[in-house]
């Protein structure tokens, strides 16, 4: 029988991050997004939140460290774990989870090799760390140095290399210190009244690098613009597109999120509204080589 190419199944993406009972920020965020593309996502939740610890205060469940590493060793010998084509790590709960995420990661690249690994480096903002120092270490030592693709914002990108004040003018320069194949540096200095992401990737003698920019949006940015840009991006590498053509729509389908947000007066990003512009985004986007 034949198959429609509609129900051709597509990769798996296993995505490990963090989940809120409202709202679209971490892992909850990014796998609608991937579904959206038709993808089946596993998801590993490493801390559970009522909400986004910006709209205040609350509790969070973080999974004890022996109940976590005994997911992780189930995961590790599963009998599909060939079905995920691609991972991507965001915010971690605790200082143990790295170490024993870095092991699933290599199992998913031992059964597929050409799996691609996205870690979001979730650490900080605004020059500041927001989780533990020991956490952010871990994530550098473990994670970082597996990923294919890092998407960390100049704090984050600071702390990976050494500057957490890292200054607008030092990202290229600090982001090329860094062993990963493509680095895309979100809210990157841009000209005035834009939004500029970076990407640096790897070629045989330096790095190629391209800017994205579109127009900023009045009013508050809701949480979750990284999470989401790094499902999207991802998504789009794995769909086959180029760099460029990645970040510009990735960029673009952010900034409509941004937009729709803005319309619609929420303080979260209202994906379940605006998910056709996910695959198809309006957001006019430069893109500079």
């Amino acid at each position: 029988m034949t198959v429609p190419t509609e129900l051709v199944a597509k990769p798996a993406i296993l995505v490990i991050s963090s989940t809120v009972v409202r709202g679209a920020v971490g892992g909850r965020g990014a796998a609608f997004a991937l579904e959206r593309f038709g993808h089946p996502v596993w998801s590993v939740q490493t801390v559970t939140l009522p909400w986004h610890p910006g709209h205040g205060r609350s509790s969070r469940i973080v999974p004890d460290e022996a109940a976590f590493e005994a997911l992780i060793d189930d995961l590790i010998r599963a009998p599909w774990l060939g079905e995920i084509g691609a991972i991507l790590t965001g915010y971690m709960g605790a200082a143990s989870q790295p170490a024993a995420v870095a092991r699933l990661v290599d199992a998913v690249k031992a059964a597929r090799p050409d799996a691609l690994y996205l870690c979001d480096p979730v650490m900080g903002d605004a020059g500041i760390l927001y989780v533990p120092e020991a956490t952010a270490s871990a994530i550098r030592d473990h994670l970082v140095p597996r990923a294919d693709i890092l998407t960390p914002n100049p704090t984050e990108l600071g702390f990976l290399t050494g500057n957490l004040a890292l200054p607008a003018e030092a990202l290229h320069a600090a982001a090329t210190t860094l062993s990963t194949p493509r680095i895309a540096v979100t809210s990157a200095a841009g000209t005035e009244g834009e939004i500029t992401t970076l990407l640096l990737s790897r070629n045989g003698e330096g790095h190629d690098t391209i800017r994205a920019s579109h127009a900023a949006i009045g009013g508050r940015v809701p949480n979750g613009t990284g999470d989401l840009f790094a499902a999207l991006f991802l998504a789009h590498l794995v769909e086959g597109a180029g760099d460029a053509e990645a970040l510009r729509l990735a960029t673009a389908a952010v900034a409509d999120a941004i937009d729709a947000a803005a319309s619609l007066g929420s303080n979260e990003l209202p994906l379940a509204a605006i998910q056709d512009r996910l695959l198809s985004p309006r957001t006019p986007v430069r893109i500079i080589p």
